[in-house]
């Protein structure tokens, strides 16, 4: 969006779960305009009420995009913002109406930046990989209770690499527990087996919809870059067709480093910014092992012949 005083009315709404309250910068007038529930039939009777050349503006919250979608129909514009990037947390007095008037100022005055609204297919797949994320993380903590489990029973290794296939757990079976111990591992096994069928289920809807998507079928022939990587990736960027340059896209993704300088003194780099997807980060960092790890893949050779890479101070992996 071009940071350009706007000269229509600009609305802010700070939203809540039960609520959202209003405000409206007209002529660089700020004034409070109540509050409406947060319910579909509320919003839709809020976003009739509204000019066509309005502009809006919210904060990132867990329903602003189900509030964007109901409101973009009425009118020029709705403006999704980055907390970060408004400086309201960081204000001295902080409240609901505070905010919404701040909103509205920031807009009419063309301070804000809108964060990407990712269009149907890419909000379906983040949806999906975010489940998909949610049950690993449940059947991790299953696991480990199985683990704790063994472990205040003094029990030895099992003889199996993978405790939880088939070897595992015919050993598991097999142990002679307390009735109370026996009875945690074997609801922590149920549960287990109930999450990896939804797993299943959620990585087959991932793969069907990955196959309509050439972008994740070329990411895939990467070494390392597997289905939910290549996925992660493009649910997170969307068109990547948005990024003018290599290094908007770094930024984005937060791995690009912050920088320090002041007075005379050179410029340096530090830690990597880390805004943006964690969960993309991560994602790529495990593709990145499982390419060092490939016999002939580029990493590879470089970590085993540094030379033939050249470094720049401030760089990093």
């Amino acid at each position: 969006m071009s940071l350009l005083r706007w000269v229509g009315r600009a609305i802010g709404l700070d939203v809540h779960r039960d609520f959202c309250v209003i405000a409206i910068c007209e002529d660089g007038v700020v004034r409070s305009a109540g509050r409406v529930p947060s319910t579909p039939e509320a919003l839709q009777l809020l976003a009739e009420s509204l000019l066509p050349s309005d502009r809006v503006a919210l904060e990132v919250t867990g329903s602003a995009w189900e509030v964007a979608r109901i409101l973009e129909p009425h009118v020029e514009r709705v403006v999704v913002v980055s907390p970060d990037d408004t400086g309201i947390a960081q204000a001295r007095a902080k409240t609901d109406r505070l905010d919404a008037r701040a909103l509205a100022r920031l807009l009419w005055k063309g301070e804000l930046e809108p964060v990407w609204m990712a269009d149907e297919r890419s909000r379906v797949l983040r949806r999906r990989l975010a489940r998909r994320e949610q049950l690993v993380r449940a059947r991790t903590s299953s696991t480990n209770e199985i683990h704790a489990a063994l472990q205040r029973r003094l029990q030895s290794r099992p003889p199996a690499t993978d405790l939880f296939g088939v070897k595992g757990r015919r050993w598991l079976a097999g142990l002679e527990l307390p009735v109370e111990e026996r009875e945690s591992v074997d609801a922590a096994l149920r549960h287990v087996e109930f999450l990896e069928a939804e797993i299943a289920q959620v990585e087959r809807l991932i793969a069907q919809q990955a196959l309509s998507w050439p972008e994740i079928r070329r990411l895939m022939t990467v070494p390392g870059v597997n289905l939910i990587c290549a996925a992660t990736f493009m649910a997170a960027i969307g068109d990547v067709n948005r990024f003018f340059t290599s290094r908007k896209l770094v930024a984005y993704l937060g791995l690009d480093p912050k920088v320090r300088q002041s007075g005379e003194a050179p410029a340096r780099s530090g830690r990597i910014s880390k805004r943006g997807s964690a969960s993309t980060r991560w994602a790529l960092v495990e593709s990145a092992w499982i390419a060092v790890r490939q016999p002939r893949s580029t990493a590879r050779l470089l970590r085993a012949n540094p030379r033939t890479a050249r470094t720049r101070k401030g760089d990093r992996c």
